[in-house]
């Protein structure tokens, strides 16, 4: 047999649908299980006290999270990854970066407990932040000051799914030598790599899309260099706001249907977006895939999909709490990205934080609902919602 022949291509070489399933540590290598082992240890042996193991305490590195972490750097396409114990405990994580003094340029309409974050907590520690609409660069440039160190993206945005131009922000964020950071959940590696676009750090809430079955709280982060990733690592350990042994692996079994999962949600979402559409009695919808979206140009320029969440508006906060009494398949929940669909009331859920008249400054209505679509037929889910809409009429 040739030699080319027996050439089994790298992890980088192979399509994304393929990197989900062999990304380097499916197959553990001491016994040939077909999952990654869980290891559930607090600490590890020296058997050589003169040649330490590579993990020796589970904060500071576990085997199980390693393969995870190894699992989103290549999905990523960055040099190196880091999970933690929520999406939350990423972000606060990545901020954590940041000293007493610095500014942040943040997308204004971010997720409500981001904002909190920010607001409320990095405030008391002189950690400054400007909310600006991402969708004009315009905006951005004008709210850099002498102290600003990094840009925060979100896009789409939560959850009325604005649109950022990474590149146009990330180049201009480097003529400035500012950190760009993202957070990429709603469309995950498998739609939109940021890193490829260069951004600095790409985060994630892996509670949602990535993990998929709502069985999970966990957080993810990736570095685009070796000296960012020797910061977040330093963080990571020092904060102590790891991922457990057992989440990690839950979390890499979620990934590997990522792919199918995300095109299937996609498709019926796209046909929900039109039939919202065509309602009168809905006065907005928010989707990047419907044709008159603002966004879309710019979004199809750096994503491969529209993703699975779509807002829209039904005319009031009564109507919203009484569609979400009334419909009977999606979960009333907080969260989003799982294999049942998931109805969210951001006024009272995801953005509660947010005073009123912010929310409404960013368009986040008291009307508004947001859609996560799941696995089920999407007639199903149209004829569920009708019912609910028109007996709210």
């Amino acid at each position: 047999m040739s030699e080319s022949s027996n050439h089994k291509p790298s992890t980088s070489e192979l399509k994304f649908d393929t990197k989900l399933l062999h990304f380097g540590d499916e197959i553990d290598k001491t016994t040939g299980a077909s999952s990654v082992p869980i290891y559930q240890a607090s600490t590890f042996h020296h058997f050589d006290i003169f040649n330490p193991p590579q993990h020796d305490y589970s904060r500071s590195g576990n085997p199980t999270r390693q393969a995870l972490e190894d699992y989103i750097a290549l999905l990523e396409g960055g040099v190196r990854g880091f999970a933690y114990s929520s999406g939350m405990s990423a972000i606060s994580s990545v901020f954590m970066m940041f000293s007493a003094g610095d500014h942040i340029i943040v997308t204004e309409d971010v997720y409500g407990g981001t904002y909190r974050l920010l607001t409320t907590i990095l405030s008391r520690m002189q950690i400054e932040t400007t909310f600006v609409d991402m969708t004009d660069i315009e905006q951005v440039k004008a709210a850099i000051k002498p102290n600003t160190k990094a840009v925060y993206m979100e896009t789409p945005s939560n959850p009325t799914l604005k649109i950022t131009d990474i590149a146009a922000v990330t180049s201009w964020s480097k003529e400035h030598d500012l950190i760009t950071i993202l957070d990429n959940t709603f469309m995950t590696p498998y739609y939109q790599r940021p890193i490829e676009l260069g951004v600095d750090i790409v985060v994630h809430s892996a509670t949602k899309f990535l993990g998929g079955h709502s069985d999970v709280l966990a957080g993810l982060a990736v570095a685009r260099t070796d000296e960012l990733g020797r910061q977040l690592k330093q963080l990571q350990n020092g904060l102590g706001t790891v991922l457990g042994a057992q989440e990690s692996w839950l979390l890499m079994r979620g990934m590997k249907t990522l792919g199918a999962r995300m095109a299937h949600s996609e498709q019926s979402t796209a046909k929900l977006a039109v039939w919202l559409k065509g309602r009168q009695d809905i006065t907005a919808v928010y989707y990047p895939g419907l044709e008159d979206h603002p966004g879309r140009e710019a979004h199809e320029r750096q994503s491969t999909g529209y993703g699975a969440v779509v807002s829209f508006d039904v005319g009031s906060g009564d109507r919203a709490k009484a569609v979400l009494n009334q419909v009977k398949l999606p979960i009333v929940a907080v969260s989003l990205g799982a294999v049942e669909s998931i109805l969210s009331y951001p006024t009272m859920m995801s953005h509660a934080a947010m005073p009123a008249e912010v929310r409404h400054e960013r368009g986040i209505t008291d009307g508004l609902l947001r859609f996560s679509v799941g696995l089920e037929d999407i007639d199903d889910l149209i004829a569920d919602l009708e019912q609910a809409l028109q007996a709210t009429l």
